[in-house]
């Protein structure tokens, strides 16, 4: 299937989310922030990147934002996965190819993962 990196800064979610897409036949790159997840997304060229928007060090719009401004990975899609995001409070979420809530569901997040690597989401 697909080569993925996630970045989450909660154990328990990471785990989960890396757990999910396992058994969902993907590769996995865990990562604990932003920072981390670019390094792996620049080293592995992964079909997607699946991020946490409110992370330590490197935030989930910054590394969004980082692969946005490179060339050689603008064109990898970026799906945040946050419990801490309102657009009321000026989030800017134009950056992301998808967006979801948590807490998810499993088939959810299959579901988003699927759609943004089959390019159906926005």
């Amino acid at each position: 299937m697909a080569v993925l990196v996630t970045a989450d800064d909660d154990d328990d979610i990471r785990f989960v989310i890396q757990r999910v897409l396992r058994n969902a036949g993907h590769t996995v790159i865990a990562t604990a922030d932003g920072v981390e997840a670019l390094a792996a997304v620049r080293e592995h060229h992964p079909h997607a990147v699946i991020t946490d928007f409110l992370m330590p060090r490197m935030d989930g719009l910054q590394l969004c934002r980082a692969i946005r401004d490179d060339p050689q990975l603008r064109h990898i899609p970026v799906m945040v996965v946050s419990g801490s995001i309102d657009p009321r409070e000026g989030h800017d979420l134009a950056c992301f190819d998808a967006v979801l809530d948590k807490p998810f569901m499993p088939a959810d997040l299959i579901s988003h993962v699927n759609d943004v690597l089959s390019g159906a989401a926005g």
